[in-house]
């Protein structure tokens, strides 16, 4: 069977544990091996599609949120993980967006699937997404409300946006930090990265 072509654009943002900037972007032996600011990592990840197409199957719109635990540097591998698809897809649509964000279509997300030991699985939820200027806000109403903003640049109005490498955006990725009461629960795990390291940025992905 061939495999199936699809793209998407969109926006994207995370905020994890450590403490501004991560340790992960600027680990000086190879990518993902600095320890963590707090020994574990914790991070929340957050895709909205503004277009997208798995085949024949439109993905317009659609909301999706992987979060991931490690215990020690991500590069060790090992994760846990688990993956919140918008709960407005239909069968053929929460196929794709599984494809898709599992890695297991190619595409950027394939970077991580080698690192996660333990899926937790996906399941369907109701996930809103904002972006407001220099801000970025998403919420799973009683498990995740995540709000972040951009720190602030020298330059009057701009952002600090790295060429890091990151997977996700290789060549554009804004520099962000956690607001208040950016938490979540679920799965026994109980976070709260506020005031915490954060990035967002544009996402254009195919396969």
């Amino acid at each position: 069977m061939a495999n199936p072509k699809w793209e998407l654009s969109g926006e994207y943002f995370e905020n994890c544990n450590c403490a501004v900037v991560c340790p992960c972007l600027v680990s000086p032996l190879a990518p993902m091996t600095s320890k963590p600011t707090d020994g574990d990592c914790h991070v929340v990840i957050v895709f909205h599609i503004d277009k997208g197409k798995y085949d024949d199957v439109g993905i317009d719109g659609m909301n999706v949120v992987v979060i991931g635990e490690s215990h020690g540097p991500m590069g060790n591998g090992n994760m846990t993980g688990a993956a919140y698809i918008d709960e407005r897809a239909n069968d053929k649509q929460m196929e794709a967006l599984g494809a898709i964000f599992s890695g297991s279509v190619g595409g950027p997300m394939a970077a991580f699937a080698p690192l996660f030991g333990k899926n937790l699985g996906a399941k369907k939820a109701k996930i809103s997404f904002n972006k407001d200027g220099h801000r970025r806000q998403s919420e799973i109403p009683g498990i995740m409300k995540l709000s972040v903003h951009a720190l602030p640049s020298l330059a009057e109005g701009e952002e600090i946006v790295g060429a890091t490498g990151h997977p996700i955006n290789p060549t554009k990725l804004t520099f962000a930090v956690g607001d208040e009461n950016s938490v979540f629960h679920d799965y026994d795990m109980n976070w709260d990265n506020s005031g915490r390291n954060a990035h967002y940025a544009p996402i254009h992905w195919s396969g």
